[in-house]
């Protein structure tokens, strides 16, 4: 018995004995299939008495998702004549075959979207239905032909040529038992787009909200920039680098875990509002909300302060749902997230009294409660004790979206600290659903105050802390003076999660890191 591989091989050698290119070639003038949908608007029904109609809204639908309009009725009670439409080239993905006899119907997916392609021998010659008697799901197909609608109404390009542009080799998943395992999308994402519905629109979402960022940001002033991913010190956030070598200096280097500190040597330059979109490594664990490999945005304005920029991280997600098509509320999973301006603003202290019952001052009571909630105060600064207990009692408490405002000084070393109280830094971080969002300051451009917290770590914090690494030259720099500034960062991948309705981070990462494949 010819198994499928077998099968398709024969097809293909018998494509190629006919003389056509099994493998495609330059096809001019074709457009996607979203294209061909728009000129629905130009198929008239033409009487015999050369009196052109407008066909009626077939498209429309009643409450059970069937037709409000019966074509064929409408077309018979017109009188005699026939259906003009334009001539339209397409080229796409077959992902249904429905042979009748001398029909073929196909349904030509591009990444647009799909569109019925009907086959019919009278129409198209003895030679072109030989060849769709090839076709198999999977395979690159173009075709000429004239717009139209079948008797039911559906939009559909009425063959007149064929042409083939790629014969697939392997079998595309089954249509209901298919491509279902999460690891097995991910790793075989060029099907997961091609046959898993939803799954280009997220992704192609995803590009839409990264060209309106940098569309918001340019709409500012804001100049975009490429730092460097090879650093000599991993600064500007407290992360475990992945680390390398580069064999000609004969020196050890580590990928970036954070994006800010070249972005601040910029604004010493005079670059007065700057930022990158780039990716960012971190050589630590892998759950629904994290990815070694992650894009972060980080924008820096000179003479800003952290509330400018919290109103422009409330203007990137409105500009963003907007790009999107969608309105204020959205949905995530079985929950509703409400993104009617202005976010709500809350003191971390606040929220940190309301959540835990205690004063945020009682250094005593916060280790008895690290201690119930398994946390291990012993050793370490009162106010990174009081910061694991926020991220445990408070954090998944916030729907959001809420911007938590002016944390504990000594847990932000590049943080500017209120003039009013110095034991509070001029920080933010945006959650929604527990999940954070940004992060950002009003930073601080004090030179002998940056190095001596450089110098300082924090008491129990790990060796592989990044934050208390001393970067020398980023300390040079501040002494050539950086200008008043605020800062934001933004995991792009969880505003994506959270815009498109995906609950897990490889979800919306084309390709997120994953186990070596075992075989047998």
């Amino acid at each position: 018995m010819t198994s499928p591989h077998e099968a398709r091989l024969e097809k293909l050698n018998r494509i190629s004995s006919s003389g056509i290119d099994p493998w495609g070639h330059y096809f001019p003038g074709r457009i996607w299939n979203s294209d061909a949908r728009s000129r629905s608007t130009e198929i008239k029904f033409q009487l015999e008495n050369g009196t052109t109609l407008e066909l009626p809204d077939v498209d429309a639908k009643k409450d059970d998702g069937s037709s409000q309009v019966d074509y064929r009725q409408w077309k018979t009670n017109q009188g005699p004549g026939q259906e003009i439409g334009p001539t339209v080239r397409v080229a796409g993905r077959v992902v249904l075959m429905r042979p009748t006899g001398k029909l073929i119907f196909v349904n030509l997916r591009d990444w647009t979207g799909d569109i019925q392609i009907f086959i019919g021998k009278g129409q198209v010659g003895e030679a072109n239905f030989q060849l769709a008697g090839e076709f198999d799901l999977g395979d690159w197909i173009g075709v000429d032909g004239r717009l139209g609608r079948t008797n039911t109404g559906e939009l559909t390009v009425f063959a007149e040529n064929l042409h083939f542009m790629c014969k697939t080799l392997e079998p595309p998943p089954e249509k209901y038992a298919g491509l279902q395992d999460p690891e097995l999308k991910q790793r075989q994402r060029y099907l997961d787009l091609a046959y898993n519905d939803g799954v280009m629109k997220t992704f192609l979402d995803r590009t839409k909200i990264v060209q309106s960022i940098r569309e918001t940001l340019a709409k500012r002033g804001y100049c975009e920039v490429e730092g460097p991913t090879l650093h000599t010190v991993a600064g500007g956030a407290a992360a475990r680098p992945f680390n390398t070598h580069h064999n000609t200096l004969d020196m050890p280097l580590v990928l970036r875990i954070a994006l800010e500190l070249h972005l601040k040597r910029l604004l010493v330059g005079g670059i007065e509002r700057v930022y990158e979109l780039g990716r960012v490594y971190r050589n630590e664990g892998i759950s629904p909300r994290h990815n070694p490999e992650f894009t972060m945005l980080e924008a820096y304005e000179a003479f800003a302060n952290y509330e400018v920029m919290m109103d422009l991280t409330e203007q990137i997600i409105l500009d963003a749902l907007k790009a999107i098509g969608k309105g204020y509320e959205v949905a995530w999973g079985d929950k509703t997230i409400d993104f009617t301006p202005p976010f709500a603003r809350r003191s971390y202290d606040d929220l940190f009294k309301e959540h835990t019952g205690l004063a945020p001052t009682d250094i005593t009571g916060i280790a008895n409660l690290a201690r119930k909630l398994g946390l291990d105060p012993n050793g370490k600064h009162p106010d990174v004790v009081k910061s694991e207990v926020f991220e445990e009692k408070v954090e998944d408490s916030l729907v959001g979206p809420i911007f938590v405002i002016d944390y504990p000084a000594s847990i932000c070393p590049l943080t500017k600290r209120k003039s009013s109280n110095p034991l509070i830094a001029e920080r933010f971080e945006l959650f929604i659903h527990g999940m954070e969002l940004a992060n950002a300051y009003t930073e601080l451009n004090d030179p002998m105050l940056q190095e001596e917290l450089f110098r300082t770590q924090l008491e129990g914090q790990a060796d592989e802390d990044s934050m208390a690494k001393m970067d020398h030259d980023f300390v040079l720099a501040l002494r050539n003076g950086m200008p008043p500034a605020g800062g934001l960062g933004i995991g792009i991948d969880r505003l994506v999660m959270l815009l498109t309705n995906a609950r897990s981070i490889r979800d919306i990462i084309l390709f997120p890191l994953l186990r070596n494949q075992t075989t047998n």
